[in-house]
Parts: structure tokens; sequence; C-alpha cells
């Protein structure tokens, strides 16, 4: 997740030769530039990845620092997929739309070594309202967290193991610890447990046979 969109790699590369180079490079890669008029200070890359004529990722550009990206993959005309960068040029998040409607609802960001580490949702699209967080690592997806009532604190908690579902506790009353936990066994449930103790165990167990 940490590397550069092409059309960034490409003008970089781009700055190095002559101007009727550039515009040759320029025209075989598929992509155009915009300065700033005032300044000269490039300002967008737009990018026909697949030379089919249409456009389909555009950068926001300060100079030669990409700021953000907008790719419309299967050029529907909605973006589908947003890439988000650091001061340093470094890709920190990538945003994606579930519902296929042109507008972010969830954000992946890796972890030191590039890998996934963790998504976040909001069921409104709105990305200061996140309601469910996901956790990975190198085996996938480990553990969830869900806001059902919108006060923006997790309420429901799961965590899996090799892709199966084996804890699922829940905050009844929304105090901020769960009050029931359900426990599950090849994504059968074995276990229900309720009423806390106070010292982050249950005092209630029922086996489910």
């Amino acid at each position: 997740m940490r590397s550069l969109p092409t059309s960034v790699v490409i003008v970089m590369a781009t700055l190095a030769v002559g101007c009727s180079d550039a515009e040759r490079v320029r025209a075989e890669a598929g992509f155009r530039p915009t300065y700033n008029k005032a300044t000269g200070k490039l300002t967008e890359l737009t990018l026909d990845s697949n030379h089919n004529g249409h456009v389909d990722t555009w950068t926001d550009m300060d100079g030669s620092r990409p700021l953000r990206t907008r790719i419309d993959r299967n050029e529907d005309g909605k973006v589908d997929r947003w890439e988000y960068y650091d001061d340093r040029a470094q890709l920190t998040k990538v945003g994606f739309s579930r519902k296929d409607d042109g507008k972010a609802d969830a954000w992946a960001f890796a972890s030191a070594d590039g890998k996934l580490h963790k998504i976040e949702i909001s069921s409104t699209g709105d990305e200061q309202k996140i309601d469910r967080w996901e956790h990975y690592d190198a085996t996938g997806l480990i553990a969830v967290e869900e806001d059902t009532n919108g006060d923006g604190a997790p309420d429901k908690w799961e965590t899996y193991r090799a892709g199966l579902l084996t804890t699922a506790s829940f905050d009844e009353n929304f105090d901020g610890t769960p009050e029931r936990r359900l426990t599950y066994e090849a994504s059968a449930l074995v276990m229900i447990e309720s009423t806390p103790d106070g010292a982050g165990g249950f005092a209630t167990r029922v086996q489910v046979r």
C-alpha cells in the first residue's frame, strides 16, 4: 500500500527529460498534467490507464508531491477507489465504496510492512462517524468492533481464528463493557456467558449441546 500511483511515477520520470521528449512520454503513457497558470506548479495529473480514450485516474498534486488519487476502475463514471498520502508522499490509507455509489464508506490502513492492518467502515458514508472496525494480521481477519447505537463507542466485539467466528460479546446497556458473550467452535455455538463478575469474566455460563 505504500507505492506511488503510476501517474505520479511517470511524471517524476519525465521531469528529468527535455520538453519534446516529455510530451511524447506523457502521450504514450496516457496521462495529462495540469499546472497553476500563475506559479507553474503541477496541480493535477489525469491518467487513461488502459489507453481507451477515457480518463480513469485523477491525482491532486502539490508540485511533485501527490495529495490524493481518485480512481474509477470499472469506468462507470463513479470513483470507486481513493488513495491518501502524507507529507512524505507515502500512501497512508485507501478508501473504497462498498455500495459502489461513488462515495467512500470504508478505509483500509496498512501496517509498517505494508500489509493490511485495519479497515474502518461507516454505514452512513461519513468518515467522521466510523461504526465498524476490522482488524487483520498475516492470517486474515482476527477481530471486529461495532458501534450499533451510533454513540461513537464499540458495543459489540467479535474474534476470529482462521476465518471463523470464535467469540461475540455484547454491551447491552452501553456502559462500555460486555454483559453477554457467545463462544463458538467450528462455527457452532457452544457456550453462552452472562452476568459480568466485575473482573472481566462472567458468573453465569450455559453450555450449548
